[in-house]
């Protein structure tokens, strides 16, 4: 059966469901997936049908292949008469002509097992790879407050676990459940052909033993799914450690270390030897009772033939037919579990795909003339809460211009609402009250990816994807030639040290750009920035976590990026921006102060107050 998935921690990652009308047909509008190959998936079934017919051939073929060694065999069975089955029950075929007959049912199963197993595989794979895309182009067009309600790995999770549960189910699980409800009912059909009073016995044990085998199987698989949460709980303890460890080694806290992994280890092996336990039992039950009920069986069977009721071919296929039956019967518990996992699965996706995202484009676009944006930008009395928080009040009533190609600064203490300002800007969140206007048309006159478009973000903490230089330069400008990119990373001050490694552009950053240094890492996002040429840029403390050599380098690239464009600025070391043509003081959600550096310096206000406090510092340091 397909496994269950666990999520970095080893916890199982397959949500479950219960079993009910409204959730399978729930899961089965996700088969619009499959609408295109719904030639192949009937040819599928097809071959499902006919691999399990087939399959089950097999013990009538072998009984009929020991009848054909047995002298008298071909006598005509007391007490059976007339009809096909007893002609076919007495029908003597020599050993080498059933030898054949194997080989031909072996050789047809093969065929059928393959193209059940290839159609439905690429019916699966195909039409997953369809629902991925939908599942992630949704996701990409989640606003902001959706991403700020969900963990990333619990995401990556539906993207990878969910999609490949269901995927499972489509592959594997959904054909095995047919070709065991064929085999079950095909093998039901030949135990009572051969023997109604052997079949009347043979289902008063089965079921009993199955339900119990299928009692204890949960049972063990509980122990087993605490054993792994478990044993990636000290994993989890290992990986913090090495982390930290010159926390640990500072702190000379080794001991205390090892007795916390000890303690999680040997939690590991107290619950494996519970498990055990289980599992001996259930082998031990399993051993006495699947023989056990063989043996009873075959007891009563060797007493029908003694008594000229049943041939021992018949026997012999009865048995296998049971065998085959029983197994058959307790691997549903299996498919119900999985089945559970899946709807669970479906239910995740189906949310995702059911919510509203943003109307954002999802193909690559050109700013269209209507659109265009000069850089005029007016904040008329905003107010604002984050979804998530709405009893605090972030902005109050906010109110600011910016005229094309002004350098707007926006100046405060933490937490005053100076991020929340360009996150509205970049129309993340909508305001709770209040507009904003870019050229003069409020904002909601503009398609959403066409107002972005036609903006940039140069962040403090600096996201860098994993590849080159050159293709995270290029991300502002998809399909940029060499030459812009190149022209981009001089106006950035990042082609020199660029051009000092030995693969240039082709350099790969590593995670997060961790190959490259925090001042390097800026100079790319410039770059990057650049290469956009944006109409309204916005820079959140690009500065703040640089050294004095990269901070000049970093500062005079923002100001070949700034000139002739809209800027947004928000400044922790003050002395970046004392050549903004407006500086907003922002103190608890309101405009405390505003002008330009020797304006508010004579005043005696916030501002003044910052700025005397920062210089304090520098003096100390």
């Amino acid at each position: 059966m397909a496994k269950s998935r666990r999520d970095n921690n080893g916890n199982d990652a397959s949500p479950k469901a219960k079993i009910s009308r409204e959730n399978i047909s729930q899961a089965l509008s996700l088969f619009k997936y499959l609408k295109p190959y719904r030639i192949k998936f009937v040819w599928a079934l097809l071959f499902i049908a006919l691999s399990a017919f087939t399959t089950s051939l097999f013990p009538l073929f072998l009984g009929k292949m020991i009848d054909a060694a047995v002298p008298g065999t071909t006598i005509p069975v007391a007490g059976n008469t007339g009809g096909l089955g007893l002609d076919l029950k007495n029908i003597h075929w020599s050993v080498n002509t059933t030898l054949l007959f194997i080989f031909l049912q072996l050789g047809a199963q093969t065929i059928f097992s393959f193209m059940r197993v290839y159609l439905l595989t690429e019916i699966g794979e195909k039409g997953l790879a369809r629902m991925r895309q939908d599942v992630y182009s949704k996701l990409l067009s989640m606003p902001m407050s959706f991403y700020a309600e969900k963990r990333v790995g619990e995401l990556s999770n539906r993207i990878s676990s969910d999609l490949s549960q269901i995927q499972d189910a489509i592959s594997f699980t959904f054909a095995e459940f047919l070709r065991a409800v064929f085999t079950l009912i095909i093998g039901l059909f030949f135990i009572f052909w051969v023997s109604t009073k052997l079949a009347l016995i043979m289902l008063a044990v089965v079921p009993v033993v199955a339900v119990l085998a299928v009692v204890f199987g949960s049972r063990i698989r509980k122990m087993s799914g605490k054993a792994q949460d478990q044993l990636a709980e000290s994993g989890t303890i290992v990986q913090e450690t090495f982390q930290g460890i010159a926390i640990v080694k500072a702190f000379t806290n080794e001991y205390y270390e090892i007795a916390r992994y000890a303690k999680s280890i040997y939690a590991v092996v107290q619950t494996a030897i519970t498990n055990a336990r289980y599992r001996g039992a259930f082998i031990a039950f399993m051993i006495f009772s699947v023989f056990g009920g063989i043996a009873f069986v075959m007891w009563n069977g060797i007493n029908m033939v003694q008594a000229g009721e049943l041939k021992i071919g018949l026997l012999v296929m009865f048995v296998i037919f049971s065998v085959l039956v029983g197994t058959t019967f307790a691997g549903f518990a299996d498919m119900f579990s999985q089945l559970q996992k899946t709807l669970g699965a479906t239910q995740s996706i189906r949310e995702i795909l059911r919510s509203d995202g943003e109307p954002v484009a999802l193909n690559d676009i050109m700013v269209e003339p209507a659109f265009t944006l000069h850089g005029n930008v007016t904040f008329d009395h905003i107010a604002f809460s984050y979804p998530s928080r709405k009893d605090v009040q972030v902005l109050k009533d906010i109110s600011l211009t910016a005229n094309n190609g002004e350098q707007i600064a926006l100046v405060g203490p933490s937490g005053a609402g100076k991020s929340t300002i360009t996150s509205l800007l970049l129309r993340f969140y909508k305001p709770d009250s209040g507009t904003i206007f870019f050229d003069g048309k409020p904002a909601a006159a503009f398609p959403l990816s066409q107002l972005r478009k036609q903006m940039a973000l140069v962040p403090q903490d600096i996201i860098l994807f994993g590849g080159t230089i050159k293709e995270n330069i290029a991300y502002g400008k998809p399909g940029a030639t060499d030459a812009e990119i190149i022209a981009a990373a001089e106006k950035a001050n990042a082609h020199l040290f660029i051009s000092s490694f030995p693969e240039k552009y082709d350099t790969v950053v590593g995670e997060h750009g961790m190959k490259l240094s925090g001042g390097q890492r800026q100079r790319v996002a410039i770059a990057r920035a650049i290469l956009k040429n944006p109409s309204i840029l916005i820079l959140d403390e690009a500065t703040s976590s640089l050294d004095s050599e990269s901070e000049q380098l970093v500062q005079e690239a923002l100001e070949n990026l700034m000139k002739g464009r809209t800027s947004f600025v928000i400044a922790h070391r003050l002395s970046t921006i004392r050549n903004a043509d407006k500086i907003m003081v922002i103190d608890k959600g309101v405009i405390a102060e505003s002008g330009t550096h020797n304006e508010l310096m004579n005043r005696n206000g916030l501002y003044r107050r910052l700025n005397e406090m920062q210089f304090d510092i520098s003096e100390l340091t």
